[in-house]
């Protein structure tokens, strides 16, 4: 019986296959990342801790699909964030967001910050925002309280720097910054129900 016939391999056939196959692959890459508008946002590459300065090693950049529903904050802007404090926990991971650092932690020295939890009568009708200059007034309480409040003329100025409504309660949480010797009395009053808001104008100047 005759021995089958040897096959002759083509060492420069199977290269340019090998390169062929290669090449188409780099092209899908290329095609789905041109198809899905990816863009580069920065995220936090260690755990930074509220008050903690961030620095260049906390921070990496990402490729990320831009989303209506996320701030992002876009990997040229990195540097910005470099030498600022947490404004809260920032985990390993997550994607940096436009509010994430402060150039001081709220609040700084010689402030406090003060919730407030007020009904709808107690604060403006106008949505309070972060940032709004509102003066924190003691109201009296009820007719015959013993526990009125005496000095309602005493006000305190004041800037929002957080809102929380909740939808189990009718109370808008509002925490406001003061100066720390204004904290104690202006507490004082929102633990007796006695703490109203009164807004100021956000024009500046």
């Amino acid at each position: 019986m005759a021995a089958p016939p040897k096959l002759r391999r083509r060492p420069l056939l199977a290269l340019v296959g090998l390169g062929l196959v290669v090449t188409g692959a780099l092209l899908a890459v290329w095609v789905y990342l041109s198809n899905t508008d990816a863009t580069s946002a920065v995220a936090v590459r260690d755990t930074v801790m509220r008050g903690e300065t961030i620095t260049a090693a906390d921070l990496m950049t990402v490729q990320v699909t831009p989303d209506p529903a996320l701030q992002l904050v876009p990997a040229g802007d990195l540097d910005s964030f470099v030498g600022q404090r947490a404004a809260r926990d920032l985990s390993a991971g997550a994607l940096l967001t436009p509010d994430a650092a402060a150039a001081q932690v709220v609040p700084g020295a010689g402030e406090s910050v003060v919730g407030l939890a007020l009904t709808s009568g107690l604060m403006p009708g106008e949505p309070l925002m972060v940032g709004d200059r509102v003066r924190v007034v003691g109201t009296p309480g009820q007719a015959g309280d013993p526990a009125a409040f005496e000095s309602a003329d005493t006000v305190f100025a004041a800037e929002v720097v957080g809102v929380t409504a909740s939808l189990e309660s009718p109370q808008t949480v509002v925490s406001v910054l003061v100066p720390e010797q204004d904290a104690a009395q202006i507490a004082q009053w929102a633990s007796a129900g006695r703490a109203a808001l009164v807004l100021d104008s956000r024009e500046g100047g």
